[in-house]
């Protein structure tokens, strides 16, 4: 039932802020060729998708009417 608590020092836990291991992580594996392929090609589809939802997209938002002309509905033609 009782619960005995070890004392932390103070100074430990400040130290441990600005505490650097001497030990070096190993190098980071360079990438192969395939795979640098691979990521330019992933990147050369997403920039040809991005163009082409461009090309087709502009066209389609354009409302197709001039300015200058009044709009006229089917119904009034045909009388």
């Amino acid at each position: 039932m009782f619960r005995r608590r070890e004392a932390v020092p103070f100074s430990f836990v400040a130290e441990s802020d600005s505490f650097r291991s001497n030990v070096t992580p190993p190098p980071r594996e360079r990438p192969s060729a395939s795979q640098l392929m691979g990521r330019a090609l992933i990147g050369l589809t997403i920039a040809a998708g991005l163009a082409g939802s461009l090309l087709f997209g502009v066209p389609a938002l354009e409302s197709g009417e001039e300015p200058g002309r009044a709009q006229h509905s089917e119904a009034s033609e045909r009388r």
